[in-house]
């Protein structure tokens, strides 16, 4: 650099005056300057570049030859070699000049050579430095030919000219007297030196080529490598440069390379080894004389693991005979011995015998992964290696007590490495050693052992000494790797290991799960893909699985199973894998399957727990079916084996369930099915749909009743997997979590996670997540002790503010917190006071004292759930009080108690009559038997004692339940929504815990409380609960319900039994407002037949809000809806006529669903059938209720149940005949008008009157009890000789008054008494007119009636003259038209019932109900059927039309009264009589009558016909109400074009319908 800047532009300018003189003082300076202080060696690199750059300038004709030749010589004792470096410098530039293109250079060049001969540089110099085209252009030599000639000869002549002997032959004497002297005892005095001077004076005097003496003194070592010391100090001495060593060792090798096959002996690699370690030889330079290469290597392991690959696609699938497998196993063998023959495999043996590591893992790393320890031999060669370096490690710290063990020696070689002594020494050389020899450690399971022995040893010092947790840190997950890539890959290779299975369970089970499922996945995944044996292997392994799978039965279970386990051994990711497959897709091989895996080792149990969960993360699959609203059968089979699989088998559970919890914490609610069969099955705690009634008893009893009979399986060695279930919830700390987590998951199942689902699989998923919450919260209070229940669970007030838990599945987890609590401080108050004899109502006293110390803290926490002003209502010690209690501390189930009893009674005598038992076995179940009877005993006198304790605590407390600071209404309402509706909803057994706290409130005459009201409220409209409810949730409503029916059915029963317990009770107070003059309104209580009017306004209610839903068209709507009627059945319906309704419904639903949704169908038709089988139960409406009650109310003046009352909004009440008084009637009925009309627009309450006498005080509750038409079709029943014109007048301003609401309802619309098919009136046709046209009809019918009225103060006379009001001939005129309009009129009424369809509006609901009374009311005259009928479908015209037609035929009517009149007379008079025996005498007498005239049998069928079929249609009868009695051929005429237009709409509504259903069945 220097030169470079003293030779610039100027320098060259001024190089004659100043340049050169520079120059020559630089050059000068740099020769002083280029020596090296340390070494005192010359450095002439500067001097070099600055001389180059001066013969680069004169080259390019800036500084002439001359000039610069007298610069060279005066610089010519700078450096006595400055010739040698001016001619290296020439040299470079003749390079340089020779090739270039511009001939002047050249010319130039050759003056400066030519120049600098000989006074610069010598010739001879010259000679050696320059080409030979230089040499001939400066005259040194003559002709470049002639030289190159010279030069040939010359090189022959020196080096193939012999003067050495290089072969034995030629010098037999001195190349033996050599390997004698190499061959002599070393163990004298002789040393390496001797020989070595001994071997030189051989050389110098036999002319021995010392290449060849070196040959043969590495000969002389391969056959004594013991000597290896002696050997490696005379080669050290012999050799100057080691490549000389190299190429004779190199030239060695590759004589063994030849195709001659003759392998490469082991005593040569072993020279090469120790010529390596001692460091004679370089390894890179001794490797490339060694073959195959490195790209053969890696193309044979690229092809090995392609063939590899591709066997284990065929034989996946096809399946291969075993021959063929054998055949295939030993070409690979074959293909293995060939690879023997790798001299750098065969090196890197030779250095791992020898204990040289560090070159034997550079000849590894520079191959393929574990490419090297494939070869069995290098496998085991690194093997022993690793045994004599943790040796003194594992005799310290692994050798099991009483074990000897054959101590491995260590290494007789300096350079092998160093022990390990201490744990802190196994990264740096043990574990990469286990690293580089990865699976193939299964050629030595000693050494395996040796290993686990030493981790399980450091494992146990890790977890005692936490301080030395960061000095051995690397040593543990030196450790955790070493098991990851090493020791798990080594199972894979071992053949049926089971002893080393166990041995490496010992040490992994010591690692968190987290850490083993990690080593799982990857041994599964990732190590069979790594390696090409374990290729093959996983190939082989899944072959033989699946042959297993395919052959595997219940009656095989035992030869399967041990075949699976020596699979399990060695591949169980690979064996499990496919095992879940199977059961994924084939549920019943789960029981096969769970019985076949008892020959598992405890490491391959913990391979299935993580194989498990992989298979319920598995993200490819699906969880729910293809239509979106059930849950996947793989998911459920996978559950169902889950369930299995952990009870019977002892395998982990902390990593399932907190796989659970994982999942809840995500939002995902599907796989709390696994942690729901797990319960199940592991602690016998089971949820089922269809619980029967025995075992719903058997759940309110002890906890040994309930295992007993509550559930349908036998309970039966649960213990031990309970016990299993509850240390894995407390070590993992999970059971707060997954309780909390549940009871937040339904609220999000329905908000979060249900928004795009169908709401089927949404209530599917709410009711598995309530199941799940209740058979957790069940385990955890039978198996958490008290102290480890109240560690796990919070205080009230935190779940529900900071958990956000639900306040029922709050008090639902705090409830048996709760009772043990009390029963802990009860013992305790008991035992201070066992000095002195305590009574039973000190020790009540004391029992109240404990509940009250408690639950004082409750009550306050309870306080901040809901805001203050719910507690106006309702207190909060009633609220805790009715949560924190069960149907255990309620009642006892005697009668589930001795039917355990029985049943074990039943089994002593079984076992006793058993011959085949042997006499021990019989003595230990009868032992059992007759103790499991004793504890049943024992346990029914603990809860009788108990539930008797809880009672006088209830009674102590009632008084300040309920407050009086708002109505009852409001009382009942909140008691209702936060108590009553939320529980009955959570379990079966709460369902019926609620219906029995309300009939205990009851029956402890509780002040402030309504039991009329509540149940009232209750049965008044349950369509919006039922539209509401899951269908888990529709299951336990329709159980409440049930359990609230019964109670009430059995007071309708028996007159005895309700004034036993409900006359005189407080929650029976009602109150009557009396309407008559003089009357009063206060409290009273409801008195039998009141009450039986009040259970027939609730069944009427059930069967409207019913046949709402099931109209609704909704899924759930009708799938709750059936669900609550199968569950009510045993009192809902009872009957006929509502019974009818819904049975209509239900085949409606039952032909319309068959083909859509198979689960509804399926519903209707088993409802159907039941409903049937109780047909025979239900009573007709007279019976279930005496309607003749009714006829008395109008002699005192109607009276009704106020507004407030429990009654509460009930429409028109029915109507009823007058007394004789017709004054008070007058007065009785215009005052029911206007009661009624205030009451349609009221609400509940509780405050009213009471009437002065009994008599009014029936009438007044049966007309405010029969709601709808019901109630008016049973009061419609009277006399009608006592009637008279004005009471008919006030009755019909009434009906027209309230026309348009009693329509609405379906009031007021009543059929003929003598109907007998009345399906068309059924449909309800006419339902439809308008209000105007209502009002016009009803004002002529009341000018009509009071016509009729005046005629019918006489006694009427009949067609044969007879006047005693029986049945007697028809007219001979009347009669045949009577019947022709009779028959048309049926078949018209039937067609319309088959082809109309019920609509899906609440008023049509209620209609259909109507429709079915009217068949129990078909002993009604048409005289009395509802002038304000509705108009059919036919638009308003019929209206305008019918009202032209009643002027035209009015002059009609009254020439037609008299007749008319008699004929209605006559019917009333059969149809008065309500029993049947009198009706089947007006029958006879009528037939009497028949016979007499000589009528025909055809009239005498009709006649009989008569009192059970209208002789019109419904439209008709009110049309002869309001115009004549003429049934002519126009009336006839127009029948028949009705008839007709009727049937075209109809079917038009058919083909509508059709085509809109084939329409969303293509959608």
């Amino acid at each position: 650099m220097m030169a470079a800047v003293c030779l610039t532009a100027d320098n060259l300018k001024n190089w004659e005056k100043s340049g050169k003189s520079d120059f020559v003082k630089l050059c000068r300076s740099l020769a002083h300057q280029d020596v090296d202080s340390l070494t005192g060696t010359s450095n002439t690199k500067d001097l070099r570049r600055a001389l180059y750059e001066l013969c680069l300038q004169v080259v390019k004709g800036t500084i002439r030859h001359d000039s610069a030749v007298k610069v060279l010589l005066e610089l010519g004792d700078v450096k006595r070699d400055l010739s040698l470096i001016i001619a290296d410098i020439l040299s470079l530039v003749d390079m340089d000049t020779i090739c270039h293109e511009d001939k002047t250079q050249r010319e130039r060049f050759v003056s400066l050579v030519s120049a600098c001969m000989p006074s610069v540089v010598p010739e001879h110099v010259l000679k050696e430095r320059l080409e030979v085209e230089s040499l001939e252009a400066v005259s040194l030599i003559t002709q470049v030919k002639v030289f190159n000639v010279k030069y040939v000869k010359t090189k022959t002549k020196l080096f193939y000219k012999q003067q050495k002997f290089n072969l034995l032959r030629e010098e037999s004497e001195g190349y033996a007297k050599l390997v004698t002297e190499l061959g002599q005892d070393t163990s004298g005095a002789d040393t390496s030196n001797t020989v070595l001077e001994n071997i030189k004076s051989l050389i110098g005097c036999f002319n021995l080529d010392p290449n060849r003496v070196l040959d043969i003194i590495l000969e002389s070592f391969e056959c004594r490598p013991h000597l290896h010391d002696f050997y490696i100090s005379l080669l050290n001495s012999y050799m100057t440069e080691p490549s000389t060593l190299c190429h004779v060792l190199g030239f060695k090798f590759q004589f063994y390379q030849d195709e001659s096959g003759e392998k490469t002996p082991a005593s040569l690699y072993k020279v090469a080894a120790l010529l390596l370690q001692y460091q004679l030889v370089e390894l890179e330079a001794l490797y490339a004389h060694l073959l195959p290469s490195d790209n053969d290597i890696n193309e044979r392991h690229k092809r090995d693991g392609l063939e590899a690959r591709q066997q284990a696609r065929k034989m996946s699938m096809v399946i291969l005979s075993d021959k063929k497998d054998e055949d295939k196993e030993e070409d690979k063998d074959s293909k293995n011995d060939q690879q023997g023959d790798n001299q750098k495999f065969g090196l890197c043996e030779a250095l791992l015998r020898i204990g040289d590591w560090p070159h034997a893992q550079r000849i590894m790393d520079r191959l393929p992964h574990h490419v090297a320890v494939e070869q069995r031999s290098i496998a085991a060669a690194l093997c022993a290696l690793i045994h004599a370096t943790v040796e003194p490690l594992y005799r310290r710290v692994g050798v099991p007590k009483g074990a000897k063990g054959r101590p491995i020696p260590r290494l007789d070689n300096d350079q092998a490495p160093a022990q390990v002594h201490q744990y802190a020494d196994l990264p740096r050389h043990a574990f990469i050693m286990l690293q580089h020899l990865g699976p193939h450690l299964a050629c030595d399971t000693v050494l395996m052992a040796k290993v686990i022995r030493i981790g399980k040893a450091f494992m146990k010092e890790w977890s005692e000494n936490p301080g030395r947790k960061q000095e051995l840190c690397a040593v543990f997950y030196g450790l955790l790797t070493a098991t990851d890539e090493v020791l798990l890959p080594t199972m894979s290779m071992l053949d049926s290991n089971c002893c080393m299975s166990e041995e490496l369970w010992s040490l992994i089970k010591t690692f968190p799960y987290e850490y083993r499922y990690r080593m799982y996945g990857q041994w599964k995944n990732q190590a069979y893909a790594l390696h090409t044996q374990l290729i093959r292997i996983k190939a082989q392994t899944m072959d033989k699985t699946k042959h297993i799978m395919k052959r595997l039965t219940k009656e095989n279970i035992k030869p399967m199973g041990r075949l699976i386990g020596k699979l399990s051994h060695a591949n169980p990711g690979v064996l499990f894998e496919i095992i879940l497959s199977q059961i994924q897709r084939y549920d019943n091989l789960i029981n096969p399957v769970v019985d076949s895996l008892k020959y598992l080792t405890t490491l391959s149990y913990d391979v299935l727990a993580y194989c498990i969960i992989e298979a319920l993360a598995n993200p490819e699959k699906e969880r729910m079916k293809h239509d979106d609203t059930t849950i996947s059968l793989w998911l459920q089979s996978l559950a169902s084996f889950c369930g299995a699989i952990f009870r019977k088998y002892p395998i982990e559970l902390t990593g399932l369930l907190q796989y659970v919890a994982n999942q809840l914490k995500a939002g995902k609610s599907y796989d709390l099915l696994i942690l729901k069969e797990v319960v199940q099955k592991m602690s016998g705690i089971e949820i089922t749909d269809e619980i029967t009634s025995d075992q719903l008893e058997a759940l309110s009893g002890g906890e040994l009743l309930r295992a007993e009979g509550a559930y349908f399986g036998q309970i039966r060695n649960t213990k031990k997997s309970s016990q299993r279930l509850k240390d894995a919830l407390l070590e993992s700390e999970l059971a707060l979590p997954l309780s909390m987590l549940m009871a937040q998951q339904r609220n999000h199942v329905v908000f979060k996670e249900g928004g795009e689902m169908h709401l089927k699989l949404v209530g599917n998923l709410y009711d598995q997540c309530q199941d799940t919450l209740v058979q957790f919260g069940g385990f955890l209070a039978t198996q958490l002790s008290t102290e480890d229940y109240t560690k796990s669970l919070p205080a009230l007030d935190v779940m529900v503010t900071t958990y956000h838990t639900p306040p029922d599945a709050a008090f639902f987890l705090s409830r048996p917190m709760y009772a043990h609590s009390i029963n802990t401080r009860y013992d305790e108050l008991k035992k201070a006071d066992k000095g002195s004899k305590t009574s039973s109502s000190q020790k009540t006293q004391r029992y109240i004292q404990a509940v009250s110390e408690v639950t004082s803290p409750v009550i306050e926490s309870a306080r901040v759930i809901h805001p203050p002003k719910v507690w106006d209502d309702i207190s909060p010690q009633f609220y805790v009080t009715f949560w924190s209690l069960n149907m255990y501390d309620l009642s006892v189930p005697s009668g589930a108690y001795e039917k355990e009893t029985q049943k074990l009674k039943s089994q002593l005598s079984a076992i006793e009559d058993n011959r085949e038992l042997a006499q021990s076995k019989k003595k230990k179940e009868k032992e059992r038997c007759v103790a499991l009877m004793e504890k049943l005993r024992e346990e029914e006198k603990k809860q009788q004692d108990h539930c008797s304790r809880v009672l006088a605590r209830l009674k102590h407390e009632k008084d300040s339940w309920f407050m009086s600071r708002s109505t009852k209404n409001e009382t009942i309402t909140q008691l209702l929504q936060l108590c009553i509706f939320p529980r009955c909803l959570y379990t079966a057994n709460d369902a019926v815990y609620c219906a029995k706290f309300v009939h205990m409130i009851h029956n402890m005459k509780t002040e402030n409380f309504s039991s009329l009201l509540l149940y009232d409220r209750v049965f008044s409209d349950i369509s919006y609960m039922v539209a509401s409810c899951t269908e888990s949730e529709a299951r336990c409503y329709g159980r409440f319900l049930s359990a609230m029916l019964e109670t009430v059915m059995r007071w309708h029963s028996d007159k005895t039994i309700y004034e036993k317990e409900c006359w005189g009770y407080p929650g029976f107070v009602t109150v009557l407002r009396a309407s008559g003059a003089g009357s009063s309104s206060k409290a009273d209580q409801l008195d039998y037949e009141n009450f039986r009017h009040v259970c027939h306004k609730w069944q009427f209610k059930l069967t409207r809000a019913l046949v709402i839903c099931l109209e609704s068209q909704d899924y759930v709507q009708i799938r709750n809806t059936l669900i609550v009627l199968t569950k009510i059945l045993q009192y809902y319906p009872m009957v006929q006529n509502l019974a009818l309704a819904l049975e209509r419904r239900v085949d409606k639903i039952r032909q319309e669903e068959k083909e859509k949704r198979p689960d509804i169908y399926a519903l209707a038709m088993g409802y159907t059938g039941l409903l049937k089988g109780k047909k025979g139960q239900l009573v007709p409406e007279h019976e279930f209720h005496l309607k003749e009650a009714l006829k008395a109310s109008s002699k005192n003046g109607p009276v009704s149940l106020s507004a407030n009352s429990i009654m509460g909004s009930s429409g028109s009440s029915g109507k009823t005949e007058g007394s004789k008084d017709s004054g008070k009637s007058e007065s009785s009925k215009g005052k029911q008008a206007k009661e009624e009309k205030s009451k349609d627009g009221s609400g509940d309450g509780t405050s009213s009157d009471k009437p002065s006498s009994s008599s009014s005080k029936s009438s007044s509750a049966s007309k405010s009890a029969m709601n709808g038409d019901v109630a008016m079709s049973s009061s419609k029943k009277s006399d009608s000789k006592q009637s008279s014109e004005k009471t008919k007048d006030k009755e019909k301003k009434e009906k027209s008054h309230n026309g348009e609401k009693a329509h609405k309802e379906g009031k007021g619309h009543k059929e003929d008494k003598g109907h007998k098919d009345d399906k068309g009136h059924k449909e309800g046709k006419g339902h439809k007119e308008d209000k105007g046209h209502k009002e016009d009809k009803g004002r002529e019918h009341r000018s009509h009636s009071k016509e009729r009225e005046k005629s019918h103060r006489s006694p009427s006379v009949t067609s044969n003259g007879s006047g005693n009001g029986k049945p007697g001939k028809r007219s001979t005129e009347a009669s045949p038209k009577t019947s022709d309009s009779e028959r048309e009129h049926k078949r018209s009424r039937k067609e319309d019932h088959m082809s109309s369809a019920p609509s899906a509006t609440s008023a049509v609901a209620a209609k259909d109900v109507h429709r079915a009374e009217h068949k129990e009311a078909s002993h009604k005259s048409p005289r009395y059927a509802s002038p304000a009928q509705p108009m059919t479908e036919k638009e308003k015209k019929r209206a305008s039309k019918e009202k032209e037609k009643m002027e035209r035929d009015r002059s009609k009517e009254r020439d037609g009264e008299k007749r008319r009149e008699s004929k209605e007379h006559r019917k009333r008079k059969s149809e008065e009589p309500p029993s049947m025996t009198e009706f089947q005498e007006s029958k006879r007498r009528k037939d009497e009558d028949k016979g007499k005239s000589g009528s025909d049998s055809r009239r005498s069928s009709q006649e009989k016909e008569k009192p059970r079929t209208p002789q019109t249609t419904p439209k008709l009868s009110s049309k002869l109400a309001k115009e004549s009695g003429d049934k002519g051929k126009k009336e006839s005429k127009d029948k028949e074009e009705k008839k007709s237009s009727k049937e075209k709409k109809v079917e038009r509504k058919e083909e509508k319908k059709h085509s809109s259903h084939k329409s969303e069945k293509k959608r």
